[in-house]
């Protein structure tokens, strides 16, 4: 079955930076576009970035500039860099694929960023 893993938060410091890593297992992983979301406490589940299968890149306005997604298909992960980190940014990602019209996700890890 589909499993995604994701790793890498933690409690950091405003402007600071954290890389957060989302190991697949289950799917042929070159062959889908993967996305991180995040969920602030109270908050809905709100798409920062997709990476495609070709490695192109989109990111939420707030983060662009800021965060870099990127992915490696030889370990079937995805990463997410992110730098200049504000207290707006604290929130648990997760990470996400679309396969056969159904969502898969990770249990998410904590992003903790203190202003």
């Amino acid at each position: 079955q589909v499993q995604l893993v994701e790793s890498g938060g933690g409690l950091v410091q405003a402007g600071g930076s954290l890389r957060l890593a989302c190991a697949a297992s289950g799917i042929i992983f070159s062959k889908y576009d993967m996305n991180w979301y995040r969920q602030a406490p109270g908050k809905q589940r709100d798409l920062v970035t997709t990476i495609t299968s070709g490695g192109s890149t989109t990111y939420t306005d707030s983060v662009k500039g800021r965060f870099t997604a990127s992915r490696d298909n030889t370990k079937n992960t995805v990463y997410l860099e992110m730098n200049s980190l504000k207290a707006e940014d604290t929130a648990r990602y997760y990470c996400n694929v679309v396969r056969w019209g159904f969502a898969y996700w990770g249990q998410g890890t904590q992003v903790t960023v203190s202003s």
